[in-house]
């Protein structure tokens, strides 16, 4: 085995759904490796997600309560930032995932054995990233008009956070084989649940590139239940401008969900996810959810969010030479350290986060 013959300590991993991540996690664990795993941040896009052992669904967050949260932090006599200062943004993330398909089409020809962690071939994603870049004027055009008549209709609405059906969260982590079986089951509860006057707005991921058949989707169901003229698509842009005003958010468990607790909206959650803590996500049937919702403790949401940005997030981003500089300030100690980031805070052996507090 490579780790045992290279004498291997550590591995690195960005995710740790994929399936030779899945098989390289599980071999270092037997030989009582350090497992570290990177994501991008939960609290993105300003921060990076580090963590040992695995992220997401597989994260030792999970297991811990929101009361241990506030344990750990109870010592700590400083506020933390709402956001450091900008860096990188949406359109280095796409360059460089469509570079990234390009390198993986034209170069690996002598790697036969490689095999693509998603269904659809590097082909087919590349052909869609181009698709998708020929019609963003037309689809900022859509965009456009659609969030006017939102902002402009007077009506009350709820937001609901699509994700990309192929991404590993939606995939390892939800109840639902397909983007459509969740559109499904909000358009039902919906129809079902919430006042005749209220209106229902659904915004795509930003990297939604097409191959699931979304807006068609949500036609055809709003037709079925009969509320054609109360349900609206928007296809990405900035989300702020929809969910100020949003009177509820349902989602399956995207990290979108954190800017929702932020405002203290009332959030409905259908999988797994670091925030999904009984404080935060009402445990309401879909229908009463849009009825009358409960809303999140947004105290107990704070110190939650003050706990993260003291293990596991990390300021910084993946996409621009800034963001990485920012983060290899401070993820060089931490992947040092012997303990993880959340065993650091409560030993007293964290690193120090000064840049964090003084960046803004």
């Amino acid at each position: 085995m490579i780790l045992a013959e290279k004498r291997i300590t550590d591995i690195v991993l960005y995710g740790d759904t994929r399936p030779i991540h899945a098989t390289a996690v599980q071999a270092a664990r037997a030989m009582g490796l350090k497992v570290h795993v990177f994501e991008e941040g939960y609290l993105r896009p300003y921060w990076v997600t580090y963590e040992r052992e695995g992220s997401n669904g597989n994260s030792r967050l999970m297991q811990t309560s929101v009361a241990q949260m506030q344990a750990a932090i109870s010592a700590l006599d400083m506020d933390l930032p709402d956001a450091p200062a900008h860096w990188g943004d949406m359109a280095q993330h796409m360059f460089w995932g469509a570079l990234y398909h390009w390198f993986v089409l034209t170069g690996f020809w002598d790697y036969r054995n490689f095999r693509p962690h998603r269904a659809l071939g590097v082909g087919a994603e590349f052909l869609l990233y181009i698709k998708r870049l020929a019609l963003l004027p037309l689809h900022r055009a859509e965009r456009f008009a659609a969030t006017w008549a939102i902002q402009h209709g007077g009506f009350p609405y709820h937001l609901v956070l699509l994700q990309l059906e192929h991404d590993s969260s939606f995939q390892m982590h939800s109840p639902f084989r397909s983007l459509a079986e969740f559109l499904a089951v909000v358009m039902e509860g919906f129809a079902k649940g919430a006042p005749r006057h209220h209106h229902l707005v659904f915004k795509a991921h930003p990297l939604e590139d097409g191959r699931a058949p979304v807006a068609a989707e949500i036609k055809r169901l709003a037709a079925l239940h009969g509320v054609s003229d109360r349900v609206h698509f928007v296809r990405g842009g900035k989300l702020a401008r929809l969910l100020n005003p949003a009177r509820t958010a349902v989602t399956v468990n995207s990290t979108a969900a954190q800017q929702v607790l932020w405002r203290g909206l009332p959030l409905k959650v259908f999988g797994a996810a670091v925030y999904a803590k009984p404080e935060f996500v009402s445990s309401q049937p879909l229908p009463e959810f849009f009825a009358k919702p409960t809303r999140p403790d947004s105290k107990a949401y704070r110190d939650y969010r003050h706990y993260l940005l003291e293990t596991s997030q990390i300021p910084g981003g993946f996409y621009s030479a800034r963001g990485r500089r920012e983060l290899m300030r401070q993820i060089v100690d931490m992947m040092l350290l012997p303990e993880d980031p959340y065993d650091a805070l409560i030993s007293g052996n964290a690193a120090p986060r000064q840049q964090l507090r003084l960046v803004n």
